[in-house]
């Protein structure tokens, strides 16, 4: 059997990471798997919401970052509790790692960062996340086994596309790189990720679940990525009330019409401008409506005339 939450917390992150070993052979009928592949559409629609779309971007205001941040720490609110009440569960005991993965509380340092110290009289539960909050209480209460496919969705994707969503609100929003504002995305207690996933899985696969609980699981893991989905379509459509994103230089960034990717004045990684990757042709759109530019410009003219004029 794998070693109880008391068990885990007595060694350092590294010690938690090791306890399992590398290269256990994955088999179809793993519940990992059948989690992957059964959830495989939705996480793709998911990654191709407007939204997502354009935070990959970094077409992202910073208003819809923090109404993003305010909708997650309702839920991690409600999921962490519900986890907190079933840790000893048969059904999630061995997915429960609160010291390793938890973000309640540092969603509350990024809240404050964001809103100041009375961050809790100032943000509400939108529509679509208390829908997803009351989904959440829910299984908790009645189903508990089912919590598994929420913690599954939610971590495992912070683990892995949240860092890359860390990088661009960063540069995006110009946080601080010492953390500020995106503490969510920092697991302090995980030194590897590529291998605490591993052991999570893992973990997955040890459930005593019958198929039928096996179903279950898929069809809530995809029930918790359409509930994400509807998160993103309600912070969409408050974007579309704020006008256009521009950078600090006034200049658009990617038009958002396709994959940035494929413009073709894009700059690939390894081949940018000034170490920085993006639209060429933004780059020279920014210089020319700098004020030292435009004010070189309007002396060259000025000397130009007075030359034509002599």
């Amino acid at each position: 059997m794998p070693p109880t939450k008391d068990e885990e917390s007595d060694g350092p992150p590294s010690q938690v990471e090791d306890m399992e070993m590398d290269g256990e052979a994955v088999s179809s009928t793993d519940l990992s798997e059948i989690l992957k592949e059964g959830t495989k559409e939705s996480h793709d629609q998911a990654e191709n919401t407007q939204f997502v779309k354009e935070f990959l971007k970094g077409k992202i205001r910073r208003e819809l970052f923090e109404l993003g941040t305010v909708a997650l720490y309702f839920t991690y609110s409600a999921l962490e509790e519900e986890m907190d009440k079933n840790a000893e569960h048969p059904g999630f005991a061995p997915l429960y790692f609160p010291l390793e993965l938890h973000r309640k509380d540092a969603l509350a340092k990024d809240l404050e960062y964001f809103y100041g110290e009375d961050w809790q009289d100032q943000i509400k539960c939108s529509e679509a996340t208390t829908r997803y909050v009351e989904r959440i209480h829910h299984i908790g209460e009645h189903e508990p086994e089912l919590l598994a496919a929420h913690a599954y969705t939610r971590y495992m994707g912070d683990l892995s596309g949240g860092q890359v969503l860390k990088k661009v609100a960063q540069r995006a929003l110009h946080l601080p790189s010492t953390g500020e504002g995106v503490w969510f995305y920092t697991f302090d207690n995980i030194s590897n990720p590529a291998r605490f996933k591993q052991l999570y899985r893992s973990r997955l696969n040890t459930l005593e679940t019958s198929n039928e609980t096996r179903e279950r699981i898929v069809e809530e893991a995809n029930r918790a990525f359409r509930f994400n989905m509807e998160v993103f379509e309600e912070l969409d459509k408050f974007g579309k009330t704020l006008g256009e994103v521009v950078q600090a230089s006034g200049v658009p960034l990617h038009d958002g019409k396709g994959d940035a990717r494929k413009c073709p004045f894009y700059a690939a990684e390894g081949n940018s401008i000034g170490g920085e990757t993006g639209c060429p042709l933004h780059s020279v759109m920014a210089i020319v409506q700098s004020c030292p530019f435009q004010f070189v410009l309007a002396a060259l003219l000025a000397l130009t005339a007075g030359w034509y004029l002599l």
